[in-house]
């Protein structure tokens, strides 16, 4: 979902400040402008964007929220959005780790469907600066500012959009401390839904799956190459196909070794991965994947662009001894960066 493709029909705002003892519900919708508009649909697409998103699934006996919204109807909008707001602040009230925040309940429609938004603001502290006159001077003082609103280019912490003709859920959230243990406390104790990993964290676990097989396989001086080989197989299904399955990565890094691939079929089992597709699509994510970094035992460490790689431009020679030579070949001219 893009931006342009959001239509805002009612937004609401509701005061979530968990040190004043109760939530400040508002009786009416706002009247958004263009600025406010853009504001939200900014925040909204986000939610979509970064490959933190998780597509989840309501616990349906359980979720108060997924009886609220159940049976929602427009014509009830306002007082949905209350009871929406007063179950988080509950949550917030009782975990005093929670952040304080402004809750945005969106209704709007993309592609023809509707959708509501729950765009948790949580609040900053930034510092300003005020002058005080006194009897014979002016004082100059610097104060923060506790209740500001993260600005259009930030990311929220804890959002979601549900789609309401099938309350489908995507989300973005982070962990907060609740007794004494981080937890996802929007989906698991708000929401209350099943959620599906993100991207960014499928990729995480197949990089590690790959590194363990290749640890438990060979011996520590002969990994770096096999891992190696690894990245340049995920960065050209990354580059040519936006993405893997993860079952087939695995037939193409490990083919030559089906014991290989079997440790790596085995590992993504326990996460029940193995026919999951691996679809990143912010480029901070993917950016790690374009070259090879690599540390030596001396402290050397040495960062290769993977065309450069995968162009035979790089050449490592075992030698007699056991120790590694690292031969670059077609270098035009060398640049010392201070």
């Amino acid at each position: 979902m893009v931006k342009e493709e959001i239509r805002l029909r009612s937004v609401i705002l509701h005061i979530l400040d968990s040190t004043q003892g109760e939530p400040v519900l508002s009786d009416d919708c706002l009247e958004f402008g263009s600025e406010l508009s853009e504001f939200i649909k900014e925040h909204i697409a986000k939610i979509f964007a970064g490959d933190d998103s998780k597509k989840c699934e309501f616990h349906k006996n359980e979720s108060e929220v997924y009886q609220i919204l159940n049976e929602y109807d427009d014509e009830r909008f306002v007082e949905i959005s209350k009871e929406l707001a007063r179950n988080l602040y509950s949550i917030m009230n009782a975990n005093i780790d929670i952040p304080s925040a402004d809750l945005f309940v969106v209704r709007f429609v993309s592609d023809s469907l509707e959708y509501l938004a729950l765009l948790k603001m949580n609040y900053k502290t930034m510092y300003t600066h005020r002058s005080v006159p006194t009897e014979n001077m002016i004082r100059n003082e610097v104060f923060s500012y506790k209740e500001l609103l993260p600005t259009e280019g930030q990311r929220l912490q804890e959002a979601c959009v549900i789609r309401l003709n099938d309350l489908a859920v995507w989300l973005i959230e982070k962990k907060a401390e609740i007794n004494g243990k981080k937890e996802d406390y929007f989906s698991e104790l708000y929401l209350k839904c099943k959620t599906k990993l993100s991207d960014k964290k499928k990729l995480q676990i197949v990089q590690k799956a790959i590194e363990s097989v290749n640890n438990e396989a060979f011996d520590e001086g002969d990994r770096y190459e096999p891992n190696m080989k690894a990245k340049a197989v995920i960065c050209e299904q990354l580059n040519k196909n936006g993405g893997f399955v993860v079952e087939e990565l695995g037939d193409l890094v490990f083919k030559d070794r089906e014991d290989l691939r079997t440790a790596y079929q085995d590992k993504m089992e326990k996460y029940n991965l193995v026919k999951e597709d691996v679809l990143p699509q912010s480029e901070s994510t993917t950016k790690r994947f374009q070259r090879q970094c690599l540390v030596t035992d001396t402290g050397i460490e040495i960062k290769i662009p993977m065309d450069q790689y995968e162009n035979d431009n790089v050449v490592f020679e075992t030698n007699q001894d056991g120790s590694i030579s690292l031969h670059i070949k077609n270098i035009g001219n060398i640049n010392a960066k201070f």
